[in-house]
């Protein structure tokens, strides 16, 4: 993502994207992704776009970065997925979008089937 951009210009091209995504601003994030942005771009701790929206419960941001090629397995840093952590925060629409996905549910510290059970959610993972 270099388009003549300073390694300061794309860090703060990437801080705003991560903002967006955590805000459940699904219409600007998807045009900065529409216009040359990497889906899968990570922040300094190696959360994703996907699973900053998955963790503040925005399933519409989800589903459009999931339809945009994102990556609904791609863990950070402490080794955390995007559906673990929607399962952690109890949001259930955006488990539902992960899960539709095909989200790996044994993957990442804590797997998503460990945290459902951990935080009585298994309701959430149930067929």
């Amino acid at each position: 993502m270099s388009d003549g951009l300073t390694p300061e210009q794309t860090e703060r091209v990437v801080a705003i994207a991560m903002d967006l995504a955590r805000e459940g601003r699904t219409d600007e994030l998807a045009e900065f992704v529409d216009h040359g942005l990497p889906v899968d771009v990570t922040d300094p701790a190696g959360n994703s776009l996907l699973m900053l929206a998955a963790y503040h419960g925005h399933a519409a941001t989800v589903r459009a970065l999931l339809d945009r090629g994102a990556s609904p397995d791609l863990r950070n840093d402490r080794d955390q997925s995007p559906i673990a952590g929607a399962l952690f925060k109890g949001e259930e629409e955006v488990v539902e979008v992960l899960r539709e996905a095909g989200a790996d549910l044994d993957a990442g510290t804590p797997s998503a089937r460990a945290a459902a059970t951990m935080f009585g959610r298994e309701h959430l993972l149930a067929d």
